[in-house]
């Protein structure tokens, strides 16, 4: 039984509250609504009733390492702070036997996935994207490829005269399992040409993924949000991707990244509130509710309020990572990577129950 932490005359709220316990969807006013609110416990504790009747109190985690290939990109997407130009102080492009070595330099025992992301880097052709990963999987053939953005794929499309279909296909081959879920920003072209997001627009992210899903494939998505974007914006994204879901069932977890600044040195008033954060979490798990988990990305957010989040709707803390670049190139001040028993300790921390996953959310031990 629902009870909301402070009494609350407020009938709207109210009325959002028995939706959510009928089951009935929460639409774009029921969304907007509950970002204009201040009433942040009942938001919180409604969310972490509806991740309870999904996911009991366990929280799945992955030992996996970040791996990116080339930061060289044709892109200038004005939130980003990792892409280089050719040729430019600290540009850099890998072959796939050089990132073999890099792995066997610094991968640990347990690693269950290698996640792969990049520039959009246009002097290298498609083939070369193809045989990094094809390296990768003839020597660790038992790590899981979780390799590029959909941004990246309408990236190899244009490079390589190809079908989103027939370049999925080929990267299938060389031994890809499921797509990252970046590149989605906010499912805004208005927002997309504001912020000179110089990639795929929403139609084509939207499709990259309803390909892939085609294809056999599950996927992650995401939203980076805490720049011009409007409330309205941010559900209206959610909405999208829950759209998507009802026709291909294809997202495994929905990743709601909070946008870093450019500087490690900016202040606190150029980053996203610890109220905003948790509040954005606990929405998505309201408004996605054909998606089974939502990711607390403690990279962007940090360990301790990931720990919160626990208890907002979020039933994912990502991985182990190991050097992350993307986020710390924008100005994140959290650690770039964790340990198998600090996340352990992270979650038993909030509460609940640690629970090493596979990619696919396949349990491969609890820790009680």
């Amino acid at each position: 039984m629902f009870t909301a932490v402070t009494p609350s005359t407020d009938k709207r709220m109210a009325e959002i509250v028995e939706k959510v316990r009928q089951g009935e969807r929460l639409t774009l006013e029921d969304g907007v609504y509950l970002y204009e609110s201040d009433d942040l416990l009942t938001i919180g504790q409604l969310a972490n009733e509806v991740n309870l009747r999904k996911n009991g109190k366990k929280v799945y985690f992955i030992e996996n390492m970040s791996l990116y290939f080339t930061n060289v990109c044709e892109s200038h997407c004005a939130f980003c702070n990792f892409r280089k130009d050719q040729g430019e102080e600290g540009a850099y492009t890998l072959s796939g036997e050089e990132m073999v070595a890099y792995v066997e330099q610094h991968i640990t025992p347990g690693v269950r996935e290698f996640h792969i992301v990049g520039g959009h880097n246009q002097h290298v052709p498609f083939q070369y994207y193809v045989d990094s990963l094809k390296a990768l999987n003839e020597r660790f053939p038992d790590i899981t490829l979780k390799a590029y953005t959909a941004a990246e794929i309408e990236f190899f499309t244009r490079i390589s005269g190809l079908s989103t279909k027939e370049v999925l296909t080929e990267l299938q081959k060389a031994g890809l399992k499921t797509l990252t879920g970046g590149g989605a920003e906010i499912l805004s072209d208005q927002y997309r040409q504001k912020m000179k997001v110089e990639k795929a627009n929403v139609d084509q992210y939207l499709d990259v993924h309803r390909t892939a899903h085609q294809l056999g494939m599950k996927t992650h998505t995401t939203m980076l949000y805490g720049s011009i974007e409007s409330h309205e914006d941010r559900i209206r994204h959610m909405l999208q991707i829950r759209g998507l879901q009802d026709e291909t069932n294809g997202f495994m977890v929905f990743i709601p990244l909070s946008m870093q600044p450019r500087n490690k040195n900016a202040g606190i008033m150029r980053r996203n509130s610890a109220y905003e954060d948790l509040k954005t979490i606990a929405i998505s798990r309201l408004m996605l509710d054909n998606i089974q988990h939502i990711k607390a990305y403690f990279i962007n957010i940090g360990v301790q309020l990931t720990q919160v989040a626990l208890t907002f709707g979020a039933s994912d803390v990502h991985g182990t990572i190991l050097k992350e670049q993307i986020s710390h190139a924008a100005g994140a001040l959290t650690p770039d990577g964790l340990t198998r028993k600090e996340l352990i300790w992270l979650v038993k921390g909030a509460g609940r129950i640690p629970v090493e996953r596979d990619t696919f959310y396949n349990e491969i031990e609890v820790y009680e």
